[in-house]
């Protein structure tokens, strides 16, 4: 099994700055988000990934614009971090005009074609055929793009996981497959229902893969495994699977009070909050304290600024509620 590189090694200053900036927005802006729902702003439920921050982050740094982002409902995070706007996420909870999809599509649906954003799935695995499809298409026009796609452990345990992986493997397709193992598919502990301990890693060598476990916390340790995949993906070499091991803070969904998980359980997994580790790590490695406030006062003004501009707009009128139905932007049923 192939375990994550020691996060010791240099990967520039830069480098660096940016992936905690970026945590910082996520992390921010899915605190927002929760505020809002409580506020009665955001209809219905959401799915919060406050906790896994530095896995969307770490490919967000990676990949090159032109890649390809497919996410599962629980989203938001991967969405902004290929650069969605603040004000079109939020908007788009809240089901305002501004959002990325005018307020039609809510939570569960955070789209963003202009920056390879290919779409939030609600149905477990579907997405990761389609971005099996999406590196074939790269695969046969030579642009050397990479699809991308997120999932849960849960997933791991679908049918679409293993004819996707199947697929790919077969045809050495440039895409990379990463689950984010949080331990729980919704409210039952994965360890309780499947046999082996790494639900993806695990199972890849039955597709001639190698086995990828990843410090899912460690935005460092995330990002030199995504961009040796990358890399891969783009000379031809086929294919990754990883298994990013992480924890949400909160329960499955805004209904899910998570009472289910042992006690004591979260609290040891606060210890290792990646967003907090990783400013400690900053401070270690000489970045100075006034740096990383300035850092942190700037993101906070931005989800300020993108919350306002989204209780501001309008809700979608109803006359709206036929369009973009079907690709020629009406509704009429076509056979």
């Amino acid at each position: 099994m192939k375990k994550s590189p020691p996060a010791e090694i240099d990967i520039g200053r830069e480098t660096r700055l940016e992936l905690y900036r970026l945590q910082l927005e996520l992390r921010y802006c899915e605190k927002r988000a929760y505020d809002l729902f409580l506020q009665n702003l955001v209809k219905g439920t959401s799915h919060l990934s406050l906790g896994q921050e530095a896995i969307a982050a770490a490919f967000g740094v990676a990949m090159r614009p032109d890649d390809w982002t497919f996410c599962t409902y629980r989203g938001h995070a991967h969405t902004l971090a290929r650069g969605a706007s603040m004000e079109g996420v939020l908007g788009e909870l809240m089901g305002r005009q501004c959002g990325l999809l005018g307020g039609k599509g809510g939570s569960m649906h955070l789209t963003d074609v202009t920056r390879g954003a290919m779409g939030s799935y609600a149905i477990i695995g579907a997405h990761l055929p389609v971005a099996a499809g999406a590196a074939w298409s790269a695969q046969y026009r030579g642009t050397e793009q990479v699809a991308v796609c997120f999932f849960g452990d849960g997933t791991a345990n679908i049918g679409a996981f293993h004819e996707a992986l199947n697929f790919s493997a077969v045809w050495k397709l440039p895409v990379i497959f990463v689950c984010e193992n949080n331990l729980y598919m919704e409210y039952t502990p994965i360890s309780a229902v499947t046999a082996v301990e790494h639900p993806a890693a695990d199972r890849a060598s039955a597709y001639g893969l190698p086995s990828i476990v990843v410090d899912g916390n460690d935005a460092d340790a995330v990002y030199k495994v995504a961009s040796e995949a990358l890399a891969k993906a783009r000379a031809g070499g086929g294919p990754s699977l990883i298994e990013a091991m992480t924890y949400r803070h909160s329960g499955h969904s805004r209904a899910d009070p998570g009472k289910y998980r042992p006690e004591g359980e979260l609290e040891k997994w606060l210890l290792r909050d990646p967003v907090v580790t990783y400013r400690e790590r900053l401070l270690t490695l000489g970045f100075n304290e006034p740096t990383l406030k300035d850092m942190e006062a700037e993101a906070m003004g931005k989800v300020d600024r993108a919350t306002e501009i989204s209780k501001a707009s309008p809700v979608p009128s109803v006359d709206d509620i036929e369009k973009n139905v079907w690709a020629d932007g009406g509704s009429a049923w076509r056979n």
